[in-house]
């Protein structure tokens, strides 16, 4: 029904409304997207995940999805089991019990590792990156990484949002990154 959160021309309203703009953290000259706001509302949360697991769905058939930690398990999950995937978590360095793949990678304000369980995928897996905030790409870059090193395939990137003045559609170029609201 129109005006339902679910109504998916009704999402970008959504995420408006919820999604909490926080100035100057973690540091100054930052701008924070709290998405605390919409986890807590249950038709916002359905709505995010239906429109995520739509815009993957046109990505072709996808084997596993990848969420990158924190976030990205929020959502991942859930939009993995709308697509009938797997769920493969991508942690931060020294989080993961087994023998893992690594990479390096560079934030906006910093450097971090992320790491991949070595059987998460098989080779030739087609999967879909999810995070909820596309930032400059790095970490994006850096999970596509670890699917290369498996011998997995990346189908597509998905995020809830993009900030669009700092450029990480292009450091993803060619496959860029679907996002449902972009500032």
């Amino acid at each position: 029904m129109a005006g339902h959160p679910n109504d998916l021309s009704n999402l970008s309203d959504v995420i408006d409304r919820l999604v909490r703009v926080i100035e100057d953290w973690p540091e100054p000259g930052v701008t924070f997207r709290d998405i605390t706001p919409l986890l807590a509302d249950p038709d916002a949360l359905e709505a995010v995940v239906d429109g995520l697991v739509a815009c993957a769905s046109e990505m072709g058939p996808i084997d596993a999805v990848l969420g990158i930690e924190a976030r990205g398990f929020l959502f991942g999950p859930s939009v993995a089991l709308g697509l009938g995937a797997g769920f493969v978590p991508v942690r931060k360095a020294g989080k993961l019990p087994s023998r893992s793949l690594s990479t390096s990678y560079d934030l906006e304000y910093g450097s971090a590792v992320l790491e991949m369980h070595v059987d998460a995928l098989t080779p030739g897996d087609r999967v879909v990156v999810v995070d909820d905030v596309l930032a400059t790409g790095g970490t994006m870059l850096a999970a596509a990484d670890l699917v290369r090193q498996a011998g997995g395939e990346v189908a597509g990137n998905l995020v809830l949002i993009e900030i669009l003045a700092l450029g990480g559609q292009a450091r993803l170029a060619p496959l860029g990154c679907a996002a449902l609201r972009s500032y």
